[in-house]
């Protein structure tokens, strides 16, 4: 009963790390250090859009939480020598798990959206879909840049 305890906590709390690790791609959002900075502001026009996957975060957040789920769910197995076979197993099955798990939680659709620039350069930028924002061919954009990141919007 009490090893069943330990593992649901060890579940529900690499949960909550992973879901801690997700960051927004999107064109609307500014990190900290972003906001309050001058940007550079070009206009274009979009000349093709293509759907991407962006990959997700691999921090060692995801493996580190999943061996230790995977070292307690191991350790509950047998007895003795038994037990500690089981739980370096564990540990290690769990380390890979958990860093799959992070990866494919945190993985998010894109668009790459390739434009022309007014000053007639061809650039692609790739950005997180967002639900409500709609690219279209032939549209009229905003590119800002701050720092070395840039955003495509509206």
């Amino acid at each position: 009963m009490r090893k069943s305890v330990l593992i649901v906590a060890s579940f529900t709390t690499m949960a909550l790390l992973l879901g801690g690790c997700q960051s927004s791609l999107t064109g609307d959002s500014y990190s900290r250090d972003e906001a309050r900075r001058v940007q550079t502001v070009r206009m274009g026009t979009i000349e093709s859009l293509r759907p991407v996957k962006i990959e997700g975060t691999k921090t060692p957040i995801g493996g580190g939480a999943g061996a230790i789920v995977g070292g307690v769910a191991g350790s509950a197995v047998g007895g003795g020598r038994g037990s500690i076979v089981a739980a370096v197993i564990g540990a290690v099955a769990g380390g890979l798990a958990g860093s799959a798990a992070e990866e494919g939680l945190t993985r998010t659709q894109g668009v790459e959206i390739t434009v022309r620039e007014d000053d007639g350069s061809m650039r692609a930028y790739v950005q997180q879909v967002q639900q409500n924002e709609i690219f279209r061919v032939g549209e009229r954009v905003r590119i800002m840049t701050v720092d070395g990141t840039s955003r495509v919007t509206h």
